[in-house]
């Protein structure tokens, strides 16, 4: 199998269907149980190998960083250091962003994931699931769920434990950014790990039919405290019950909330983004979960 010269792909984003927070580990990070799903409300990256050795990225019509600070710029580094083509190759990459930013739905995240299998892609390296993930666990919690192909993945310890789940399917999803960043440090700073702990027990985070989004049971730990701080949170969670959501929940850290619409519920769906579009314009998104290609 010979190079492509260029490769272009879609990131998905994700959403939380559930976030147990379990205990705080020595090394400061936090033991997790959490499902993740992902939609196809997408980022797109073009990567293109280049004969001038380095990383050059470009981040069009967006206020991130284009250096080393971005998770990106990072992830193509380790990616030809680790594979020897450091001395001999570089690449060039632009990233189109459609996903919000900080808002809780994993951009940064897919962006590094993705950018890791599409090296491997341009490059033809063929290297191996392992291999791959181990590149992307230093880069963050959240990295390897885009590296692998599940749709629903859930995911354990500090986000490096990952077993393929059922996804969701005929429903819509309809995300709603209020339009503020909320910084996922400080919410992990500030969540009480005195509550009582949950059964993480899948089942019953899923119901007894994974495809059945009637019978989900959506939950977030991180909720209460970003809620606390940002109450516009809560408004918009009864906005899209009001408007025929079966389920709704903050993902992540926020501040993004998700409702999720079972599949005879088009009409009501876009009804209801179109009233939270009155107030958040732009940041208000019908989509649906990933279909496998």
């Amino acid at each position: 199998m010979t190079s492509e010269s260029i490769v272009t792909l879609q990131a998905p984003a994700k959403v939380n269907l559930t976030l147990q927070i379990l205990s705080k580990r020595a090394d400061g990070y936090h033991e997790l149980d959490s499902v993740m799903q992902k939609l196809d409300l997408c980022d797109t990256l073009h990567i293109q190998r280049v004969k001038k050795t380095g990383v050059s990225l470009s981040c069009p019509d967006s206020d991130l960083p284009e250096d080393e600070s971005n998770l990106v710029f990072q992830a193509a580094e380790s990616f030809l250091h680790d594979t020897g083509l450091a001395v001999k190759s570089g690449v060039s990459i632009v990233l189109e962003k459609r996903i919000p930013i900080a808002a809780g739905l994993g951009g940064g995240s897919s962006d590094a994931g993705t950018l890791l299998c599409g090296l491997d892609r341009l490059f033809a390296t063929k290297l191996p699931e392992k291999r791959l993930l181990g590149l992307a666990k230093p880069l963050g919690a959240d990295v390897p769920f885009f590296v692998l192909s599940g749709m629903a993945m859930r995911a354990q310890g500090i986000g490096e434990r990952l077993t393929e789940v059922s996804s969701l399917s005929d429903c819509s999803v309809l995300l709603v950014n209020p339009g503020f960043s909320v910084s996922t440090a400080w919410v992990y700073k500030n969540y009480s790990l005195t509550k009582t702990v949950k059964d993480s027990s899948l089942s019953d985070s899923r119901g007894n039919d994974g495809e059945n989004e009637e019978g989900l049971v959506l939950y977030n730990d991180l909720e209460s405290v970003t809620i606390a701080r940002y109450p516009e949170i809560e408004t918009i969670k009864a906005s899209m019950l009001a408007g025929g959501a079966s389920g709704t929940l903050m993902s992540g850290s926020g501040p993004t909330v998700f409702g999720i619409f079972p599949g005879s519920s088009v009409a009501d769906v876009n009804q209801c983004a179109d009233v939270l579009r009155r107030k958040y314009g732009n940041g208000v998104f019908v989509t649906r979960p990933l279909l496998v290609d």
